[in-house]
């Protein structure tokens, strides 16, 4: 968890710095071995930070002053780019990644696969015969791979490949080393020969174009006046760190990223020693190298802990603009993969690697801050910002209530239905903790009621009517979805494996809605002749009236929430092809296209899109799952049972009482036959409704295969529990969790 007052602070740092969150200085005069060299090994330093980037410092010392002061208003305010300066930046960016070794360039851009992609070009060319290292304003602009061979639902075919990646110069280029060079790599959109959006990244920036617009004309409602508002994200990676050795022998982890069986050990996380405690030296000396990677690439890692489970990690940095944050966990991802391989070791970013432990998350801390660095969601030190905070506060209510089911869909995927609900994961239920200090205070708006409690340390709002606001306002809660957390919300709900770009669109496009419909209410009782805050305070009133069902402080582990939240009206899509029916509504559709950020066959194709990936994952788990039991668990427990029938009969034959030997052997073989009509069943279905339409299959998949192949798994657990260890084909929970 990053502490609070990390937003506050490097928001800042970015209005009064260079405006990208990026606190290097140049290093461009670093030789290209010892940048070579410099591959995370060395120690961490501020000095280091962001030398891989070509941040706006390093622009600024190598860019003609017209032309950075260009990319600048690019990055801070949302300004065109015009594409003649791009010649100039494309140069200065070549010489930069030469002086660092680079060879190759590549537009780095994040398609529907929930990966990233690249394609590396040379910097190669010849001229009249001679080579020569050459890269161009069009170059740096865009590219074209071919889109047909990416998920598109349908928007682009075989026959038509045409597809663009476009630089986003609000993400700075980075240097991606490797033992004989390094690659320019240029964050970029992806769209198609027609401009549909075939990345996540592209309606990631048209929700931060909706959220600043929609934010602005509050603020300026309010007497601000603001020219920009960025959502800002701090995303907490939380993952397992495995030997390689155990890993290697575990063909469930290799394909599907989790254990698809595995007897859990006597000692799981039941003493809860493990959160918090001291770091493992293999596991600290991993940290320390990814940590030192990512700061040279501008990632402001800033904490690193044990989480709850055996060998379970979380890394968290400081707050950034959002579409910044979901370009560096990317890369973030990436790194601690490769670190990870160099080191002997596999790191898990699955949501639930291992069943009967925690799973891991990647809690999204999002917040709102405009173009002076100010927090839209702290509490402030004059009864205007604390009317002006409970407004923005209010809207974030109204628009996850609003489109909670959007938000519920974001994070919906295969991996995330194993670990919604269970340990340390809130519910597939999506509310909102507001905490005993601020709900008060809201219901005591709504009511017409005062709340102030003189004891607390408060800062007045100067308003009899209303209690009082306290900095830090809230308890946590860790088994709320959507947890308001002093001065932003923590979406707990996202799985750790997937990109941050979804969930953050989605937040920000529903936030966007709901300040809008406020700015008008706001809007007309102004113009009606009311004060500005009596003015705020009922609307306030007004829309929190109206979303104050999705708010809910309680423990959402307990099974009388979900009878609650169906009294309250709250949907409860338990699992990923429930979630994704959203997509398939006409409202949803008007939504995205109303705010820009998809057209309604955009929002169809992502719906099939992602029905086909859910149907294919567990497909591909069947699958694999039936293997390893035919070919591992099978021959391994036919040896054990005839191991066992020889012994007892060579016992018998000597006149010892064996009765007793029986019943352990025809225990045994009852338990082989489940396994075997186990594996039929799944057999079956992997087969079954190949031909239904894929909303159908999805279905048949989640209520019939799902439990089909948890039955699987338990018949094979239970035989591994009564098998000879020695003899066990995979490495056991034991092997992976504790050694």
């Amino acid at each position: 968890m990053v502490p609070t007052g990390g937003l506050r602070m490097h928001m800042r740092d970015r209005s009064s710095g260079d405006g990208s969150g990026d606190s290097s200085s140049d290093t461009g005069g670093e030789s290209s071995q010892g940048s070579r060299a410099g591959l995370g090994r060395g120690a961490l330093g501020s000095a280091t930070f962001g030398s891989h980037t070509f941040s706006l410092e390093t622009m600024r010392k190598r860019l003609p002053r017209p032309v950075y002061e260009a990319i600048h208003a690019t990055i801070r305010r949302g300004e065109p780019l015009d594409p003649a300066l791009a010649e100039f930046v494309a140069g200065a960016m070549k010489d930069w990644a030469l002086e660092h070794g680079a060879t190759h360039f590549t537009h780095w851009f994040h398609p529907l696969s929930g990966a990233t992609a690249e394609k590396h070009d040379a910097f190669l060319s010849l001229s009249g015969g001679q080579a020569i290292e050459a890269f161009s304003g069009h170059q740096l602009i865009q590219a074209e791979p071919d889109a047909s061979s990416f998920p598109s639902g349908g928007m682009r075919s075989t026959f038509e490949a045409r597809g663009y990646s476009a630089w986003d110069p609000t993400s700075p280029a980075f240097l991606v080393f490797n033992e004989k060079g390094a690659t320019l790599t240029i964050p970029s959109v992806f769209v198609s020969f027609t401009g549909e959006a075939l990345d996540t990244k592209t309606p990631l920036l048209r929700s931060q174009r909706e959220l600043s617009r929609a934010a602005v004309r509050v603020l300026r409602l309010m007497g601000h006046d603001a020219q920009r508002v960025v959502s800002t994200l701090g995303a907490e990676q939380e993952y397992f760190l495995v030997k390689s050795e155990w890993h290697e022998g575990r063909p469930d982890l290799q394909v599907t990223g989790r254990t698809l069986l595995g007897a859990q050990p006597p000692k799981g996380q039941q003493l809860e020693d493990h959160y918090f405690g001291a770091i493992d030296e293999r596991a600290l000396d991993f940290m320390a190298e990814v940590e030192a990677q990512a700061w040279r690439l501008g990632i402001p890692l800033k904490t690193r802990h044990n989480e709850v489970a055996p060998h379970q990690y979380e890394a968290a940095p400081i707050f950034t603009a959002g579409n910044l944050a979901a370009d560096q966990n990317q890369i973030l991802m990436e790194i601690m993969r490769k670190v990870a391989r160099r080191r002997g070791l596999s790191v898990l970013l699955h949501e639930k690697p291992f069943a009967g432990v925690n799973g891991s998350g990647k809690h999204n801390n999002w917040s709102m801050a405009d173009d002076q660095g100010a927090n839209l969601l702290e509490p402030g030190d004059s009864p205007n910002r604390n009317v002006e905070f409970l407004f923005f506060i209010t809207a974030v209510v109204a628009g996850v209530f609003k489109r909670g089911r959007l938000l519920r869909c974001a994070v919906a995927h295969a991996g995330n239905d194993h670990r919604l609900g269970a340990n340390e994961a809130p519910p597939a239920i999506i509310s909102v903790f507001l905490g005993d200090r601020l709900t008060p205070i809201l219901e005591a708006l709504r009511t017409g009621k005062s709340g102030a409690d003189a004891a607390q340390e408060v800062i007045r709002m100067g308003l009899e009517s209303l209690p009082a606001v306290k900095k830090d306002n809230t308890d946590r809660n860790r088994t709320s979805p959507f947890a308001f957390t002093g001065n932003k919300f923590e979406f707990r709900a996202v799985g750790s494996s997937q990109s941050i770009a979804v969930p953050l669109c989605y937040v920000n496009v529903a936030v966007a809605e709901a300040l809008d419909a406020m700015a008008e209410a706001l809007e007309r009782r102004m113009k009606g002749g009311e004060d500005k805050t009596p003015a705020m305070l009922a609307v306030i009133r007004e829309f929190y009236e109206k979303s104050r069902a999705v708010v809910f402080n309680g423990n959402n582990y307990d099974t009388a929430w979900h009878e609650e939240a169906a009294r309250r009206g709250l949907p409860n899509d338990r699992d990923t092809p429930a979630a994704l029916r959203v997509l398939d509504e006409p409202d949803t559709a008007s939504f995205f296209e109303r705010y820009g950020i998809f057209k309604p066959h955009e929002v169809k194709a992502r719906y099939a899109i992602l029905v086909e990936q859910y149907i294919r994952q567990l497909d591909i788990e069947a699958v694999q799952m039936l293997r390893m039991v035919k070919t591992g668990v099978l021959p391994t427990v036919f040896r054990q049972q005839k191991e066992l029938a020889d012994a007892v009969a060579a016992t018998a034959a000597q006149g010892v009482e064996v009765d007793i030997q029986k019943e352990h052997l025809a225990a045994y073989a009852q338990a082989i036959n489940g396994c075997l009509k186990a594996v039929n069943a799944v057999r079956a279905l992997v087969t079954h409704a190949h031909h239904d339409e894929p909303p159908v299959h999805a279905r048949t998949v989640a209520d019939k295969l799902v439990p089909a192949m948890k039955s699987l798994r338990e018949a094979c657990d239970l035989l591994e529990r009564r098998t000879d260890e020695r003899a066990w084909p995979f490495p056991t929970y034991h092997q992976l969790l504790f050694q």
